[in-house]
């Protein structure tokens, strides 16, 4: 599963999920270019020079993944950087957990804005490119929450659940032109928002995982590299849980 010379865009990538998917895809010799927010700022520096140690063409960019305007900007950018573009992930997102009779409207719209007009943002900014192509892989990293739901989480599993609504309808609109979209959703994986836990929690999670462990970025990131790869390239409009079989 080689991406020799393919074009990458990431959301998120300098730290967790984001970082983990980037690496990975570096590896397999794919040029990287990745958004940031501002609390990652410190980060930025450090993850570009772990990319580009394999070699690869690496651009970071600030950016408000809400911002339409803005988002278009750093994908054309990166277009013109890389003359055109293979294989856009989203994968940036937050949380902003609570009970709705005590959630405040403004965590409802940020989690939307961030998490899932976000996606609109990119794919708008992408299609054209990708049309022009007649290629690209289109790889949103959802959750398994956007498909069974959590209390205390309405506004991240509405996002999740929005993604992958999304996602299969692009691939409908997309398939005839050779443009695949597909979602992943991870399960329980070991983050630093998952460091946070205390232990009996996530003991409480690892005994109903049917492989009896947390996940790893890298878990995920080897199934983004599954599908950035021409190794799926019969794959379209699916939902992977990466999850060790929590979700079943």
């Amino acid at each position: 599963m080689h991406l020799k010379e393919k074009r990458i865009f990431i959301t998120g990538a300098t730290r967790g999920i984001g970082k983990a998917i980037a690496l990975k895809l570096a590896e397999a010799g794919g040029h990287i270019a990745f958004t940031y927010c501002e609390s990652d700022l410190e980060a930025v520096q450090a993850t570009e020079a772990t990319l580009r140690a394999f070699g690869v063409k690496v651009q970071s960019m600030h950016v408000d993944a809400s911002d339409f305007k803005a988002t278009h900007k750093v994908i054309e950018d990166t277009i013109e950087a890389f003359g055109g573009l293979d294989v856009l992930i989203n994968n940036a997102g937050i949380t902003r957990d609570n009970l709705l009779l005590r959630m405040p409207e403004a965590d409802w719209d940020t989690v939307l804005n961030i998490n899932l007009k976000s996606v609109f943002n990119t794919v708008k900014a992408s299609i054209k490119t990708f049309l022009k192509q007649r290629s690209g892989s289109i790889i949103n990293i959802a959750s398994i929450v956007g498909i069974s739901g959590h209390a205390g989480q309405t506004n991240y599993a509405a996002s999740k659940a929005g993604m992958i609504g999304f996602t299969k309808s692009i691939a409908l609109e997309l398939g005839s032109r050779n443009i695949r979209a597909n979602v992943i959703a991870p399960g329980f994986i070991a983050t630093a928002m998952t460091d946070q836990m205390d232990p009996s929690t996530q003991q409480a999670w690892i005994q109903n995982i049917p492989l009896k462990r947390v996940g790893l970025p890298e878990d995920v990131a080897n199934c983004a590299l599954f599908l950035a790869s021409d190794a799926s390239n019969y794959i379209t409009g699916q939902v992977i849980q990466v999850d060790g079989g929590l979700l079943t």
